[in-house]
């Protein structure tokens, strides 16, 4: 498959980089940074899984996961949008490698000390690391190439997420989920204290052992990154003041719908992931290992629609198929809630099917609306929108553990709603 028919093609400016000669090994090693933010991404549905039986949580104490998580997004995106900015794209993402990596080693120490607050933190700065590197490699990907064929370059490269996320399951099922004690919350409350502590920390060290993993192949990344040339696109120094780029973004309707937008997509999306294995156990039984079968599953369609969807793109406007998608996620909850565990199963499937040309087409339609001189800040909005992964999981939580895991359902049903408007208005902007 040519980069070329993605819009990956050569600059013509005298002195500035070709594809045939330094972009396409630059485009691959940023596309795969999107394949790592979702090993974290995905690992963390699965983490709270895996917390709720070690620790005995309740959905909402184990939603904190996500809180940690995607509010460090919301902390970290402009600081990044402003390292870039003053540096370059490469050095914002050795810096993002750098953190992601760190908060890796901290599952360490949180494991031997069995504290779930140190996890926590451990998380918080991980995903630093990856909201550096989010709102570095989305808009980097963007500059490789035209501006008018940008939304499908950026969909090609997060095809490398849902690998990401198929890794990041595979891990989780294999190296963590498969050594949890089948003791549950009544059994626990019964063990001995010597006796319990035994069986959590040999979980805990399941968890710790695989994110130390997932620290030293960043290491690698790290390191040939820092050996390779990659394309410069440093900005001018006539560029306007941060004050003057926010004040100009606010005013700029289509880029702050975008915001709104992907602040839902990035919650319902969230909500899906977190609930998938949670449900499946609810209605079929099964334990946590088997249930992730069904994530897994997800994560397949999310994968292969997403390549549809790019390859659709070459016929059909992003903002029409943005329509469609949004249209066939509001069923398939509705299908979650009112039909049969059978059929509600393979309806959160083919929910992720169509959550897979969310978040690029709602980035770059965004952006698509902004300056180029713009462009750093303005990717920063929209990477500290991921705070609604953090504010609107726990919604859903809560309803969870009053109302039932199928109720609970309504929260995304919400979100897609939210999200089906905005695209029926980006086709009219047109």
């Amino acid at each position: 498959m040519s980069l070329q028919m993605f819009g990956v093609l050569h600059l013509s400016c005298p002195g500035q980089y070709t594809m045939r000669k330094t972009f396409t090994l630059p485009f691959l090693l940023v596309s795969s940074l999107f394949m790592m933010w979702g090993v974290a991404n995905n690992m963390n549905d699965t983490l709270l899984a895996a917390f709720k039986r070690v620790m005995s949580m309740s959905d909402l104490q184990t939603s904190l996961v996500q809180f940690a998580f995607y509010g460090a997004y919301f902390c970290f995106a402009l600081p990044a949008a402003l390292f870039i900015r003053r540096y370059s794209y490469k050095s914002g993402i050795l810096l993002g490698l750098a953190l992601y990596a760190a908060g890796t080693m901290l599952f360490y120490p949180a494991g031997n000390m069995a504290s779930y607050g140190f996890f926590l933190f451990a998380i918080y700065v991980m995903a630093s690391g990856c909201a550096f590197l989010e709102t570095t490699a989305n808009p980097y990907v963007l500059a490789m190439g035209p501006r008018e064929t940008a939304t499908r370059r950026l969909n090609i490269a997060q095809t490398f997420n849902p690998l990401g996320a198929f890794l990041g399951i595979m891990l989780s099922r294999h190296f963590i989920l498969s050594e949890l004690n089948e003791a549950d919350a009544a059994e626990r409350m019964r063990m001995g204290a010597d006796a319990l502590r035994s069986i959590q920390q040999a979980e805990l060290d399941a968890v710790s052992g695989t994110y130390l993993i997932i620290g030293a192949i960043l290491a690698v990344i790290f390191v040939i990154i820092l050996a390779v040339r990659m394309p410069d696109h440093r900005d001018d120094s006539d560029l306007p003041s941060v004050g003057a780029t926010f004040r100009s973004l606010w005013r700029n309707v289509p880029y702050r719908s975008g915001v709104v937008a992907q602040f839902f997509y990035v919650g319902v999306q969230t909500c899906m992931w977190s609930f998938t294995i949670r449900f499946a156990m609810a209605g079929t039984g099964c334990r946590e290992s088997e249930a992730a079968m069904v994530f897994l599953w997800s994560i397949v369609a999310f994968t292969v629609f997403r390549f549809i969807f790019t390859w659709l793109m070459r016929y059909i406007r992003p903002e029409k198929l943005l329509v469609v998608a949004s249209a066939v996620a509001v069923i398939c909850v509705v299908m979650v809630m009112m039909c049969p565990v059978s059929v509600a199963v393979w309806a959160i499937v083919a929910t992720s099917a169509a959550m897979s040309l969310m978040f690029p087409t709602i980035y770059g339609i965004a952006l698509g609306n902004v300056e180029p001189s713009q462009t750093k800040v303005a990717a920063s909005g929209l990477i500290m929108a991921i705070l609604g992964g953090a504010l609107i999981t726990p919604v859903q939580a809560f309803i969870s553990d009053v109302a039932g895991i199928t109720a609970s359902f309504a929260v995304p049903l919400v979100c897609f709603v939210i999200i089906l408007i905005y695209a029926s208005k980006s086709v009219n902007q047109k």
